[in-house]
């Protein structure tokens, strides 16, 4: 028998969280923002957001389950007032049960940030902790104003460990963030190029970075990369924040330090040093990049009074998050290629590093590796340069055939040799059929992009083809 979810909220602790005022008695399971995703117990809130406001959706979100509606207004249809906890702005009122979820926890907060790799690292902690004590987590990247308060809000009061990612891509955003969620452990993965449209320089990124640690409670612990340019800057807003500092990377002062690492499978297999004491471990996740992250879970796992002998055992569990490496086999017409799902979001650091994985990735006999790449968004002025550039890692990593997709990715395909340039399209949508009658057996096909440039449209298309065929063998 499954176990019964938590009592998160009350109507009347909601209502003295918020300073609303509730119709009725009711207690919710959990809190939810979106209609369509509202789970049997949830408090869904109505948010009026740039496209939707939620007041539009009560009566389908009570319908589906909602045991109340958290609104500033009347609904748009009459619902059971006994349902409704009134406030005066629905926005405010998610900080506020925020606020208060976080004020009534008695477990280690975590904080993650960087410019790639914390969703990785939040979910890898997530998965870890959650092996050696009940731990509550951010879901998916609800990482911003409306995904950190709503996270907060879900945060069972029983939880030993809560792990929330802050994203950011102004300055003085992870300010905000960090001083609702008021963490014991903040890490900084890295600063790399990314949201350059709205910085001056690597540095000032590093700076909003460093934002993280102004909601630090006491006694707080700072884990960051020690092999960052940025560190000594990073480290500077730490100790302004009378953090403990725990280091990780290749550096010979990292506390966490990778001793050696060697490809093993779609993996690597990894012996470090973890505060003074040797671990060897194997990691499921394939790339240089991951093994920084696994020694940055470790950090923070540490650094949060976990057991890091457990965590050494249990990391050969791993799994990459959704659209962040997953990797799909695709069967059709008698044959046989890959999928590397990487379509989440992009970087300058994310691709080089997602095209190494492909360039150490084995093709099947005649298969090539094969990189379809959509715009790095939110680059500015060095855009057009910074896509070019990714032509030495396309031919470092072997790359055979590139596909790209937007008008800043043509730049990249321009520069490559005219033997590798498969396609170019500047929507996904307008490119995914030439990939479709592109693919051969034995390929490797790496797909990644922005998530404005949608090329999660063109993995979908790949996996697809798998689906037709089982349609196709098995008829009606």
């Amino acid at each position: 028998m499954m176990p019964a979810a938590p009592h998160l909220w009350t109507a009347a602790d909601a209502a003295a969280a918020t300073g609303g005022t509730a119709g009725g008695s009711w207690t919710a399971t959990g809190v939810s923002i979106d209609s369509r995703t509202v789970q049997p117990g949830d408090l869904f809130t109505a948010i009026k957001g740039p496209n939707f406001d939620g007041h539009d959706f009560v009566r389908p979100a009570l319908q589906s389950g909602a045991v109340a509606a958290l609104v500033s207004r009347a609904p748009a249809e009459p619902v059971n007032r006994d349902s409704l906890l009134t406030v005066g702005d629905t926005l405010r009122a998610l900080g506020d049960l925020g606020r208060a979820g976080r004020k009534r926890s008695e477990g280690t907060i975590i904080a993650v940030t960087g410019s790639v790799g914390k969703t990785g690292v939040k979910e890898a902690l997530a998965h870890l902790l959650g092996r050696q004590k009940e731990t509550h987590f951010s879901a998916g990247s609800f990482n911003n104003r409306f995904g950190v308060p709503l996270s907060l809000a879900r945060l069972s009061p029983s939880a030993a460990y809560g792990v929330f990612e802050l994203g950011m891509n102004h300055a003085g955003e992870l300010t905000e963030l960090s001083n609702l969620v008021r963490p014991n452990v903040a890490i900084i993965t890295t600063v790399e190029v990314a949201h350059l449209e709205f910085f001056a320089s690597l540095a000032d990124i590093a700076r909003a970075k460093s934002e993280i640690f102004a909601g630090l409670e006491p006694d707080g612990i700072a884990v960051l990369n020690r092999d960052n340019p940025y560190f000594d800057l990073m480290a500077e807003a730490a100790r302004a924040a009378d953090a403990e500092i725990i280091t990780f990377g290749r550096h010979d002062d990292a506390r966490f330090r990778v001793v050696q690492s060697e490809a093993a499978g779609a993996g690597s297999d990894v012996e470090a040093m973890a505060d003074g004491k040797r671990i060897s471990f194997h990691l499921p996740l394939p790339g240089d990049h991951w093994v920084a992250n696994a020694l940055a879970v470790l950090a923070v796992l540490a650094a949060a009074g976990g057991d890091i002998k457990q965590a050494a055992d249990d990391i050969s569990e791993l799994k990459p998050a959704k659209r962040r490496g997953e990797r799909h086999q695709v069967r059709f017409a008698g044959m046989c290629f890959e999928i590397i799902d990487d379509s989440y979001n992009a970087s300058p650091a994310a691709v080089a590093a997602a095209l190494s994985v492909l360039g150490q990735s084995a093709p099947g006999p005649s298969g090539r590796r094969i990189a379809v790449l959509g715009d790095m968004l939110e680059l500015g002025g060095d855009s057009p340069a910074l896509h070019q550039a990714l032509k030495d890692d396309v031919d470092a990593s072997a790359i055979d055939l590139v596909f790209a997709v937007g008008t800043q990715m043509k730049f990249l395909f321009d520069a490559v040799a005219t033997e590798k340039r498969g396609g170019w399209a500047e929507t996904a949508q307008e490119l995914a059929p030439v990939i479709l009658a592109s693919v051969h057996s034995g390929d490797v096909v790496l797909v990644k992009g922005s998530a404005g440039t949608r090329t999660g449209q063109i993995v979908d298309a790949l996996r697809n083809l798998d689906s037709n065929s089982v349609r196709m063998a098995g008829g009606r």
